[in-house]
């Protein structure tokens, strides 16, 4: 059976832009870094704390998200975090927009959201109440 999330793919408009967020700004190290000749197009492995990854991805012309937030296919990728206002507060200092802190009605749980540079949806969710 399924045992976990291995990686989620992101295609990303601006390769450099979205390199330098995803590892600079919210600090996941590069596992594997490779361009496709035969596709132009480059492919970046960023590992997470639990052992999952993000990869990112590179094509020419991908058409725009349709709608934000509810278009049909992925949402949202949700990010645990151990302390939401210190994560809150790098970002903003990083001049990355983020929406007010809320909590989740079901969990009681506290989540946030703020986007990469091609305006995909993150999510911050509190790992503790």
């Amino acid at each position: 059976m399924l045992l976990g999330i291995h990686h989620v793919a992101i295609i990303c408009g601006d390769y450099a832009r979205s390199k330098h967020f995803y590892h600079h700004i919210l600090g996941l190290p590069i596992l594997a870094e490779n361009y496709r000749a035969e596709r132009d197009s480059y492919k970046l492995d960023l590992a997470l704390p639990d052992g999952s990854q993000i990869e990112l991805f590179s094509f020419n012309h991908a058409p725009v998200r349709p709608s934000y937030p509810e278009a049909q296919g992925l949402r949202h990728l949700a990010f645990k975090v151990d302390d939401i206002e210190q994560v809150v507060a790098y970002l903003v200092s990083h001049n990355i927009d983020v929406e007010p802190i809320r909590v989740d009605e079901y969990t009681e749980k506290r989540f946030t959201f703020f986007n990469d540079p091609d305006g995909l949806p993150l999510e911050l969710y509190s790992h503790h109440f």
